[in-house]
C-alpha cells in the first residue's frame, strides 16, 4: 500500500500564493510519474501538472507561467507552488503517484484532496 498525504490548501485572495505538498509513504520501489489534478464543483477532474520521472513537466494551459510543480525524490514528496491565483483556480486539488512497490506490484495512488479557495 502506498499512501499519499496532502497539505497546504486554504483560502487566499486573488493574486495570492499557496504551496501544496504531497508526501508518499509505503514500500515504494520506483516512481514512474507524479502529478497534480483538480476538480471544481460540477466539473470533471482535470490535470494541472504532470511530472514523469526523467521527463519534462507538463502543465495545463490555464496554469502555465503561474504554477510550478516539483518533486523531492529523496523524500518521495511532490510540491505545487501556485502564484497569481485566480478565482477560477478554486477547486479540490489531488496529487497522484504511479509506480511500483516491493514486492513487485504496480500502484496508482491518490491523495485525499485539499481545498483551495480563491476569492476575488
Amino acid at each position: 500500500q502506498v499512501q499519499l498525504v496532502e497539505s497546504g490548501g486554504g483560502s487566499v485572495q486573488a493574486g495570492g500564493s499557496l504551496r501544496l505538498s504531497c508526501a508518499a509513504s509505503g514500500s515504494i520501489f520506483r516512481i514512474d510519474a507524479m502529478g497534480w489534478y483538480r476538480q471544481a464543483p460540477g466539473s470533471q477532474r482535470e490535470l494541472v501538472a504532470a511530472i514523469p520521472t526523467g521527463g519534462i513537466t507538463n502543465y495545463a494551459d490555464s496554469v502555465k507561467g503561474r504554477f510550478t510543480a516539483s518533486r523531492d525524490n529523496a523524500k518521495n514528496t511532490l510540491y505545487l507552488q501556485m502564484n497569481s491565483l485566480k478565482p477560477e483556480d478554486t477547486a479540490v486539488y489531488y496529487c497522484n503517484v504511479v509506480g511500483s512497490t516491493l514486492p513487485p506490484r504496480s500502484f496508482n495512488s491518490w491523495g485525499q484532496g485539499t481545498q483551495v479557495t480563491v476569492s476575488s
